[in-house]
């Protein structure tokens, strides 16, 4: 075997071993790679109590409810489901029901989602592409949410993909 033949052996087999431990991490973490789950699919995946994920969908109207030391109970659905989720801490400005959400925390053994983050989205416009896709498929779309975020509003004029540096001082992409 020449040298040259030793040299691509060693580098074809260390791309294989890179490409196997690539397959194997990806395999590993195929679960997490969402960003969240819906109540439906965290149904669907019987996850089991105790397993850390994100919760997204929409707080119930009616469902907020507000207790003592900063306890909030309210409940996270996404038209086929529903999911109660407490949380003890400063919920963000914009929470309110009615509106996107994301929670991260795990389910405990009497089926509630304990949260330890609580995220709202930003402005009234804006709605999270996976949020809005999980709406549509679901038909439960309202033509008055808008996705700024995927270039379109509910009217169905296009927007501009991102704002000037003089319309944006942070130079935020909206």
């Amino acid at each position: 075997m020449t040298r040259k033949q030793r040299r691509m052996t060693i580098i074809g087999g260390s791309l294989a071993v890179l490409a196997l431990a690539a397959a194997l991490v990806l395999n590993a973490l195929r679960d997490s790679i969402v960003f969240f789950s819906t109540p439906t699919m965290v149904a669907e995946k019987h996850v089991e109590p105790g397993k850390r994920f994100r919760l997204g969908g929409l707080v119930q109207p009616g469902s907020l409810q507000r207790g003592d030391n900063l306890a909030v109970t309210f409940e996270v659905a996404d038209g086929n489901a529903k999911l109660p989720v407490a949380f003890k801490g400063i919920l963000p400005d914009l929470f309110r029901e009615g509106q996107g959400v994301v929670a991260e925390g795990a389910l405990d053994a009497n089926g509630v989602f304990k949260a330890d983050t609580v995220l709202a989205k930003h402005d009234e416009t804006y709605m999270p592409k996976d949020v809005a896709d999980a709406l549509k498929k679901q038909g439960h779309w309202k033509d008055d949410y808008g996705t700024q975020g995927s270039g379109t509003q509910a009217s169905g004029a296009a927007t501009p993909a991102a704002t000037t540096a003089q319309d944006n001082p942070q130079g935020a992409v909206r």
